[in-house]
Formats: C-alpha cells, structure tokens, sequence
C-alpha cells in the first residue's frame, strides 16, 4: 500500500467509514482543494466511494469555520426533502465535520455517480443550471445568514480586491508588473462601475442572504441520463452575501463561449442564448423572494464579476501563483486575460442583456 492509500485509509477510518478499503483515485477538479475518490468493500461484499479532500489553508485560513458553515447549510437543505439535494459529510467519533492530521485539515462525503458539464451550448441544461442555482437560494431564503461565518473575509469586496492588486503591482514581488500592464490600465479604468454592488450594499440598497459564492456550473452534479441536477456541490465559500455574485459568477463561468482559461481569449463573450436560459431558470425560482432592486442588478452582475475575478487572478500571478492551482506558470495570466475580453464584451451587450432579464421576469409573472 503507497504511502497516500495508508493516510486517505487512515483519514477513513476517522470518518468512521467501515469496510476494508480497495484503492484511491486523484481527482483533478477545482482550483483550491486536494480531492480523492476514495473507496471501500462493505460488509456486504457492494463498493462505496467516497470524495475525500484536504482543504487549501492558504485559501482557507480557518477550515473548521469553513466545515462550521457547510454543516450547517447542508443540514437546512436536506431537511427541504428536495429532489436538490446536497453530499453529506461525515463526522468524527467526536461528532466533527472534519479531521486534522497534524498538517492539514481533512473532509469526507459520499461520493455522488453523476455528469459534470465544464462548458454549456445547450438551452435546456443552461435552464437547469440556473434553476438549481435559484432553488439553492430559495431553500436558503428562512435559513438565518448570521449563524454563519465570513470564511474570507471581502470575499465578492470589489474594491478590497481591486486594492489588493494596484497595492501588489506597485510592490512588484516577482518583477511582472511591466508585462501586464496594458490589463492593469482597463481594470483601472473600470473601477468604479465595478465596484457598484459593493457600493450598494455599503449604502443599505441590497439585503444580504446566503450566497454559495463560487456557482460555476461544474460545481452542480447532473443526473448521467436525465440532464437533471441532482446536488450542488464546493461549498466552501457558503456565507452571507449577494445574489447578484451568484448569478453574475455563474454567467461568467457558463454563459462565455470558451472555457475560462482559454488561450484563445479573444473569442470570449457572452453567449445571450445561454444568458436567456440561465434567467429563465433562476428567476422561476427566485423572482418571488428577490427585491426590485436585486433584480435590477442581475444584468451588470457578471461584468462586475468577471472583472473582479480578473484582478483576482491577475493578482495572483504577480505575487507568484499561491492562491490557484495552475498548470503551467502563466495559467493565472491567461485566465485575468480571458476574463477581461469577457468583461469588454459583456459592458457592450448590457442593454440587451437588462431587457432580457424584464423579458424573462415578465414571462414568469403571467
């Protein structure tokens, strides 16, 4: 037995999973987070798998807040009895949703036979993906935010970020600075439209709820035959927050006609077929629980979201790659660079992309 087979049948058995364990598999998803597949032979001869992570501790500072929050949410949605459900995460013999092996904080939760899409052109999924993502608001709409933890603090903080990165380009850790300019020049230039729902929260104009905070459509388990979403899953960043975040950050993601690090990043856009579905989807589960002025924002969310996400991985480029994993050293350049192109396209295609919103809501109300 390898060395990493012995800690993950270890980790385990922490978990008080039982059976004899078979075998391990890396599974390369997700940014932040080491996950394995895991599985054991039961009493009764069946395999059970298993998803077993070490969470990140540069990206999470404190996982036990991070684990205090998705015990918590998980609990509230199973308790809807919802065809959405979300994994469930094992506890200790101490009766914690975690372990911590002397360096680094451990999580286990069943293992869910599911698709994952990483890139959407179809209509009736995009629908779908938006439902799930509205109905995990809708399941959370009584759940009270304040028992939860700020796990990052300024997490969807535009203009922290945007501080964060002048401040890191000024300083220059790694000599990049100078290459990247001409992208340090447009989010500048930007700034103040981009920072417009922080601004509004500031000011009392949005109400905060519990957000998922990272909604990109591989984060949503489908149904392998059915299309159907069958859980939400990374819910690391649950906290309190803005559901225009949700909405802009899964636009972002699935709306875009190339993935998020393509180096092709010049073909970036919004795709508003894809941008109508999604809408569809969300607002029939969430327009009769979301004020005007929420909906009023939902439009300008994945502009603002693309460039905050642009300075987050531009800035992480500058001071050396620490936050997210990358394959290769100017991953994190390439990605700032997509979304940027992303960002240009979605200021341009605002009007049409407001009235499609109003179309959509007026629709649902008939």
């Amino acid at each position: 037995m390898s060395d990493i087979d012995a800690q993950l049948k270890s980790i385990c058995k922490s978990f008080c999973i039982s059976g004899d364990y078979v075998d391990s598999e890396e599974l390369k998803i997700g940014n932040v987070n080491k996950t394995y597949k895991v599985t054991f032979c039961n009493l009764e001869g069946a395999f059970e798998s298993y998803i077993v992570q070490a969470i990140n501790g540069f990206a999470f500072h404190n996982p036990e807040q991070v684990m205090h929050n998705i015990d918590l949410v998980t609990k509230h949605i199973r308790s809807k009895a919802s065809e959405q459900s979300v994994p469930y995460f094992h506890h200790t013999a101490e009766q914690k949703p975690f372990m911590f092996d002397g360096e680094r904080y451990w999580r286990a939760c069943d293992y869910i036979p599911s698709h994952t899409f990483y890139t959407c052109d179809n209509g009736s999924i995009m629908r779908e993906t938006g439902r799930a993502f509205g109905r995990f608001q809708r399941q959370l709409e009584d759940f009270d935010f304040s028992k939860l933890f700020e796990t990052i603090p300024n997490f969807h903080n535009t203009p922290k970020r945007l501080e964060t990165l002048f401040a890191n380009a000024k300083s220059d850790p790694c000599g990049l600075a100078k290459s990247v300019q001409p992208e340090l020049n447009y989010i500048a230039s930007v700034r103040d439209e981009a920072c417009l729902l922080t601004q509004m929260l500031e000011d009392g104009k949005l109400p905060l709820r519990v957000t998922h905070n990272d909604t990109k459509i591989n984060n949503l388990l489908f149904d392998q035959n059915k299309h159907k979403v069958l859980a939400i899953v990374d819910l690391d960043t649950v906290m309190p927050g803005l559901v225009a975040h949700d909405f802009g950050d899964a636009i972002r993601y699935a709306a875009n006609r190339v993935a998020e690090d393509s180096p092709d990043y010049e073909k970036a856009g919004c795709d508003l077929t894809m941008f109508r579905a999604f809408t569809e989807g969300f607002l029939s589960q969430t327009s009769a629980i979301l004020t005007e002025t929420e909906i009023g924002t939902l439009a300008l969310s994945p502009f603002i979201m693309a460039v905050e996400l642009a300075s987050r991985f531009l800035d992480d480029y500058l001071i050396g790659n620490r936050y997210f994993n990358i394959n290769y050293p100017e991953h994190n350049l390439t990605r700032a660079r997509c979304q940027l192109a992303l960002a240009h396209d979605l200021k341009q295609k605002q009007p049409r992309m407001q009235a499609i919103v109003h179309e959509c809501l007026r629709l649902i109300e008939r």
